[in-house]
């Protein structure tokens, strides 16, 4: 990999960058197209980036639904007719007894991952409030429907449904606009939610902050764009775009929130 593209991206993203680049080389040289596991907003950013400086190649992503957040993308060549159905999604409702008890989405995804499949073989888990669905990769949907039977203590069964039957989720981003010092999480985390730097410390430090779906404990760790952070019993928030700074050079930020 050139040096070049490396500088433009965290050290942490250089594996991934790696990858990217296999699977652009793929499609090179076999003619054919290449389908991802399923991606965080970050990483389609990055793939994005890379694929656009081929230009006989093009990409095209998608999570299920038109708002998905974690997507799978086909890298093909310049000829090829992708079809929805070439991106081996599965939709599946997460069949519960509601009356008596309640899921959420760490749950669900503790059970998913509790299969030993990887976070790479599952989209988006929504809800509506009271149902819940999730999108699996074809490729693991027969075995993971199979082991999972339990939540917890909670009897499930997880049931296919067809795309016309996906939930309207409840929980929505709302648009803000803020300005900070830098990009570093503690700082970041303290401005949105308007809490102190050194509160914001011990969330991060105490492992209850994760940045792209991964536990971080370094307050330092600066952020980018698209990156989204989950704060455990405030919310999450996602660096939607970087605009520039202000006279005091201070960084302007648009953002996605999602309070609790």
């Amino acid at each position: 990999m050139n040096a070049n593209v490396y500088q433009h991206f965290r050290t942490d993203e250089h594996p991934f960058i790696d990858t990217v680049e296999h699977w652009i080389e793929q499609v090179t040289m076999q003619y054919a197209p290449v389908l991802t596991e399923f991606l965080d907003p970050r990483q389609a950013y990055i793939l994005e980036s890379l694929v656009r400086q081929t230009s006989d190649l093009k990409f095209q992503f998608f999570g299920g639904y038109e708002a998905a957040e974690r997507t799978r993308c086909l890298i093909f060549p310049d000829y090829y007719e992708p079809t929805q159905d070439e991106f081996d999604i599965v939709l599946y409702e997460i069949n519960y007894p509601k009356k008596f008890t309640t899921l959420s989405h760490g749950k669900i995804l503790g059970t998913l991952i509790g299969t030993g499949v990887k976070r790479e073989f599952f989209g988006d888990i929504i809800s509506d409030g009271e149902n819940w669905q999730v999108f699996i990769a074809k490729e693991v949907h027969s075995f993971v429907e199979l082991q999972v039977t339990k939540m917890g203590n909670v009897t499930v069964r997880l049931e296919t449904r067809d795309y016309t039957q996906i939930l309207v989720p409840k929980d929505g981003w709302s648009e803000e606009r803020t300005t900070v010092s830098s990009l570093r999480l503690d700082t970041v985390i303290s401005n949105v939610f308007n809490i102190s730097r050194q509160r914001s410390k011990q969330l991060i430090e105490s492992g209850k902050i994760k940045v792209n779906w991964t536990e971080t404990v370094r307050p330092d760790f600066l952020l980018d764009l698209l990156d989204i952070v989950s704060i455990r019993g405030f919310g999450r928030l996602q660096i939607q775009g970087l605009e520039g700074a202000t006279k005091k050079e201070k960084i302007r930020l648009l953002l996605g929130v999602l309070r609790k």
